[in-house]
């Protein structure tokens, strides 16, 4: 019998890895549901999971605390598995601002979010290969635990043709219309098709291909796979199947039956306040619903239409919502990535969503229904998630209480030791991390920074850099692509040194890193725990020249305990490295930008690419450039983008009459 997965690597498991590997795969056939396997930092923790993943030849769904490691993860897998669907589910928002209400100040904040397409195709492409096959890994964000569209729905709304069985070509339009894609006859995109006489062009939303689909009569002729750009043939087939646009697609019927539920519970609402003597809540949720209801009866979808979900998915009340978890196949594998952050993580998802939308109840802003818009609590995650693995360096005790005695990775393949530690004091340390950035540099080595702040992150970065050093920061306020588009940049080397806070710490694979820095070390806290110090010092642990140095005028019982975890480890890799005649050598990782990720953060390269260039420009030639494309704009009928830019044009030739007139 063929395997589910076939993993495809140059290496054989080495070091802890081969122990590791069979007994979590000893434990699973014993039956136990928790597992918890303690890596270190460079011990190859995804490829023992890879490896289990390809024993049990379940699916897995792999989740990650974070898009970065997400995204670093996605790769790795990719690697591992080319011959099986590896698939990519994170927020698909660049900026999101949720609907709130502040009562101290009676503002409300409507609903502001800006979503990034090439994400939107991934997470389509991954709901859509859970349902086409079972050789399925997904790697996804906590993102995964928010409600979603019923897979249900999502299967039964699917759009099937084959060569035997009749179909007129009108009935097809009308069932790809029904599942939210459009026609464009001029220049079809992702999830829009094209009609040429009988010829139907479909652009599907989660590939960069198109299905041509030809009828003679009242039957389908062909059925060809195409690339999207050139047209040309790729493959021919006698079967095809189409996926909705959207997650949240909902029959008409269910449309139509579910609008006088909504408005019976919205004139239940209107009579409590009222009741209460609170006379523009129940004006306030009267309009709303009433407007809501018209949008949803006159083109099946308004804005906000997720705070409806259970009436619209006929689900009652209390009951969880459906999420990705859902569309996965019976007797799947649930993969916790850094569990010690990312269940806390989840933990805490469901009380701070609770705690905005019941503001937005009680002041008549959305009906009681839409607190069942809501991400999965942390027990209904752990009763829908089937076997689990725990994986951290640093798991905590509720990892350990539920998969008792860790199994342990400690030893790496590489023969490397957990990197040296020093402790230096605070005064003068940004002049000796100065020295220590351009002595790396110089060896053609990277070097790491932790600070504690966002704005700290970003000082250091501005004042290193003006002193010719090639320095970048990271932080949350970047967006996902941007974040992968850096870090990818600081393997190739395009710059020496990168300053960060928390996310650099868990996960993140950078070989060519030798020197981890960590100011302020000795402000005991979040970012300064023992966890979190442990993890900051493992970024340097997959290079032969790693080394930790600790800023701090005292030994906090945090830095104590690193210093003593980190030599019992070093002292046990030494054993090993002597019994075996190992020479340790830093971990060689091929940079890969050749997956769905990467490639999306190289358009934003080409953005910036293009700001920078427009930045160097003179005043008067930046207006006379931003002219072309506001006429450009406007004879497109971009007229929004044509405003813009007017007004843009204005403020340069303010600037200018200004300087003329000092």
């Amino acid at each position: 019998m063929d395997k589910a997965f076939k993993l495809v690597s140059e290496y054989a498991p080495a070091g802890d890895q081969q122990a590791a590997i069979d007994e979590l795969h000893s434990r699973f056939v014993d039956g136990k549901k928790y597992h918890t396997l303690l890596g270190v930092t460079g011990s190859g923790k995804t490829f023992t999971v890879a490896n289990l993943i390809e024993r049990l030849g379940r699916p897995a769904l792999v989740i990650s605390h974070n898009k970065t490691l997400a995204a670093q993860l996605y790769s790795e897998f990719q690697s591992f598995f080319p011959q099986n669907s590896v698939e990519y589910f994170i927020s698909y928002y660049d900026y999101y601002l949720p609907e709130s209400y502040i009562p101290q100040t009676d503002t409300y904040i409507a609903k502001d979010a800006s979503i990034n397409e090439e994400i939107e195709k991934l997470r389509l492409s991954a709901t859509a290969s859970l349902m086409r096959r079972k050789d399925v890994i997904v790697v996804a964000s906590v993102s995964c635990i928010y409600g979603l569209g019923s897979p249900r729905d999502f299967q039964e709304m699917c759009v099937k043709i084959e060569k035997s069985n009749p179909v007129e070509r009108d009935q097809f339009l009308l069932g790809l219309a029904e599942i939210q894609y459009e026609r464009n006859d001029f220049s079809p995109e992702k999830g829009q098709f094209r009609v040429r006489g009988d010829c139907v062009d479909v652009f599907l939303p989660y590939a960069d291909r198109m299905i041509r689909v030809k009828f003679w009569g009242d039957e389908i002729e062909l059925i060809q796979d195409c690339d999207s750009l050139t047209g040309n043939p790729i493959d021919e087939s006698d079967a095809a199947v189409f996926f909705p646009c959207k997650h949240f697609v909902t029959p008409k019927d269910r449309i139509e039956s579910a609008i006088p539920i909504i408005l019976d519970e919205m004139k239940e609402r209107v009579a409590f306040f009222e009741s209460k003597g609170k006379l523009v809540e129940a004006q306030r949720i009267y309009q709303r619903t009433n407007y809501d209801m018209e949008m949803l009866r006159e083109i099946g979808y308004c804005n906000g239409v997720e705070n409806y979900s259970m009436h619209l998915s006929g689900r009652k009340p209390g009951t969880r919502p459906y999420t990705l978890i859902d569309f996965f196949h019976e007797n799947f594998l649930v993969i916790v990535d850094e569990s010690h952050v990312t269940l806390p993580q989840i933990k805490a998802m469901w009380k701070a969503d609770r705690s905005r939308k019941q503001t937005l109840v009680d002041h008549g802003f959305r009906l009681p229904s839409a607190l069942e818009n809501r991400p999965l609590d942390f027990d209904e995650f752990m009763k829908v998630c089937g076997d689990m693995v725990f994986v951290s360096a640093t798991p905590a005790e509720y990892e350990i209480s539920l998969g008792g005695k860790c199994v342990e990775q400690v030893v790496r393949p590489t023969g490397l030791l957990d990197p040296e530690i020093s402790v230096r004091p605070l005064k003068g340390q940004i002049d000796d991390l100065i020295c220590e950035i351009r002595s790396c540099a110089a060896k053609k080595e990277r070097a790491i920074v932790t600070t504690l702040t966002k704005k700290n992150a970003e000082r250091l970065a501005e004042y290193l850099s003006g002193l010719g050093l090639n320095v970048k920061y990271i932080h949350s306020g970047l967006d996902t692509l941007e974040r992968v588009r850096i870090i990818c940049e600081l393997r190739k080397g395009n710059f020496d040194c990168l300053v960060g806070i928390n996310l650099l710490r868990e996960g993140i694979d950078l070989p060519e890193v030798a020197l981890v820095a960590i100011l302020d070390a000795d402000k005991e806290g979040f970012l300064r725990s023992e966890t979190s110090l442990i993890q900051v010092a493992g970024r340097a642990a997959r290079n032969v020249n790693g080394k930790v140095i600790l800023y701090a005028d005292k030994n906090t019982n945090s830095i104590r305990k690193l210093i003593d975890i980190s030599a019992a480890r070093r002292k046990r890799q030494m054993l090993h490295n002597q019994k075996n005649g190992i020479v340790p050598k830093s971990i060689q990782k091929a940079i890969r930008e050749d997956n769905a990720v990467y490639s999306a953060s190289r358009s934003v390269l080409r953005r910036d690419a293009a700001k920078a260039k427009m930045a160097e420009l003179d005043p008067s030639d930046l207006a006379a450039e931003l002219e072309r494309e506001m006429l450009a704009a406007a004879e497109a009928l971009e007229y929004e983008r044509a405003a813009y830019l007017r007004d843009k044009i204005k403020e340069i030739n303010n600037e200018i009459a200004s300087e003329k007139n000092k």
